[in-house]
């Protein structure tokens, strides 16, 4: 297969649920893992003589989206019925907007490979999510499917671009920066394991150079981003499988299984006409004050970009640590709460790149989840910064810290970690160790300068680690040289 002489076109629909206390149409609580069917009302259900009634938190939250992405905010937009029957959308039709939408023609700026890049946002509009089928394989030993409603009617809001993503790459990185700044506005926890967070992929494929667009596909059910790289990744060597036999690409819906790494398909692909769009008659179209606008527009709060051009200059953090320290709104905000309480900003940095996130990537957890607040992190790094314990040590307490809760220095004590610090010690248990390893001192002073950390590391057994490795180095190295001196002066 000639991949290189083909390229991919794709456009992302990315779908976020909005962090409203109730649902888009009613009064029904807002609740992830509430029991089934028990979030639901006439209204979200669909009941005959019902009416709507129109979330004004939801349009706020989706003008927001607008702004922080540079779409222009239509004062008059209008909702429509888009009519599909599925089972677990009781009303046979979904409240969307279609040809006159809240937010359009605005752009998010992406980083891929080292290359930035900007994709154009189509749209951003307001809808009401369907309801969740729940497929049980293991239920009465016949495959079954439940329908669990309370997803029914919930806010969302869905961003699509423009097909000008090439890669699976840049597809990660807009949906990445998509899902910061949702985080960043408090709009949508970007939760796609929970569903909160979901996206799409329309997709084709083209020789290079070539103007015309190929038969597109519409890959579904990605809930992670690894799932979204890897979907697209397959599906595009599909398509190119096809068009070298010298077939033909089906347009059609897709399902992508992560745990046979394939795609499969679900149906054939739906067009706009296939949905009926038309007006709401239950809905009058949506009338927007240029003043809102303007007031939601001047509490925005600050964007991940803005933040983390701001932590590079007020902090003189590199660009690369910034960007993982700002990768979350929750970790940008652990980050300057403990360097609020410890000026160094760097070694703040370095602990959260290192064993901060290597916490949060074994347990699978988000900074808010962490145990060690930012001010125990504080200290500990002050107890490094005095010499109180060493490097290795702080290691050891952060582990008993994320264990037990405990405080860093109740640990140290009844663990006995204090560092060792005073030079007199050190330098007899040093003499100790260079007396024990004649042969490596030799080694030493014919010029085998590597083996100077075997005598660190054998300081620091002979101290349980509590040494202070500095004060180590230097005395060794005194002995050291100390001893070829009086070598070479017999």
């Amino acid at each position: 297969m000639h991949y290189k002489t083909y390229e991919a076109i794709i456009g992302l629909e990315i779908h976020a649920q909005l962090l409203t206390e109730s649902k888009m149409f009613c009064g029904c609580p807002v609740k992830f893992g509430s029991l089934p069917n028990s979030n639901t009302c006439p209204v979200c259900l669909g009941l005959p003589g019902v009416l709507p009634v129109l979330n004004k938190k939801a349009i706020e939250f989706a003008i927001k989206m607008g702004l922080a992405t540079n779409c222009e905010i239509a004062l008059s937009s209008i909702f429509a019925r888009k009519n599909y029957f599925y089972p677990d959308l009781p009303k046979g039709y979904q409240i969307s907007q279609y040809d006159h939408p809240l937010c359009h023609n605005g752009w998010i700026e992406i980083n891929s490979d080292g290359t930035t890049k900007r994709i154009t946002i189509r749209r951003i509009h307001l809808e009401e999510d369907a309801g969740k089928s729940v497929h049980d394989e293991n239920y009465v030993d016949e495959y079954s499917t439940f329908i669990d409603l309370n997803r029914c009617g919930i806010p969302l809001i869905e961003i699509v671009s423009e097909p000008e993503i090439n890669t699976p790459r840049e597809a990660v990185s807009f949906l990445t920066q998509t899902r910061k700044i949702l985080q960043y506005l408090g709009i949508c926890d970007g939760n796609m394991e929970e569903g909160s967070l979901r996206c799409d992929a329309n997709l084709s494929i083209r020789p290079k150079g070539s103007k015309a667009l190929g038969t597109k596909t519409e890959v579904k059910n990605m809930n992670s981003f690894r799932n979204v790289e890897h979907a697209l990744q397959h599906e595009i060597k599909r398509q190119i499988a096809i068009i070298e036999k010298g077939g033909d690409v089906d347009q059609a819906t897709l399902l992508w299984d992560a745990d046979l790494n394939e795609v499969r398909e679900m149906r054939s692909k739906e067009e706009s006409h296939d949905y009926r769009y038309f007006p709401e008659p239950d809905l009058v179209p949506l009338k927007l004050d240029e003043k809102l606008v303007e007031e939601i527009k001047s509490k925005l709060p600050e964007l991940p970009y803005q933040r983390k051009n701001r932590i590079i200059t007020q902090y003189n953090i590199p660009e690369y640590d910034c960007e993982i320290l700002t990768s979350s709104k929750n970790l940008a905000d652990y980050f300057e709460e403990v360097v609020n309480q410890i000026d160094d900003p760097k070694m703040v940095s370095n602990w959260i790149m290192t064993e901060v996130m290597r916490v949060l990537n074994e347990k699978k957890i988000d900074i808010i989840d962490l145990s060690v607040t930012p001010q125990n992190v504080a200290e500990l790094l002050f107890l490094i910064k005095n010499e109180t314990i060493n490097l290795n040590s702080a290691k050891h307490v952060f582990q008993e810290m994320i264990e037990t809760q405990e405080e860093p220095g109740q640990i140290i004590a009844r663990l006995e970690l204090t560092q060792i610090s005073k030079e007199g010690e050190l330098a007899t248990i040093v003499q100790d160790v260079l007396e024990k390893n004649p042969d490596e001192v030799q080694s030493y002073k014919e010029g085998k300068k590597k083996i100077f950390g075997f005598f660190m590391g054998q300081v620091m057994r002979a101290t349980q680690g509590k040494a202070n490795p500095q004060l180590v180095k230097e005395i060794l190295q005194q002995k050291l040289t100390g001893q070829d001196d009086t070598s070479s002066k017999t």
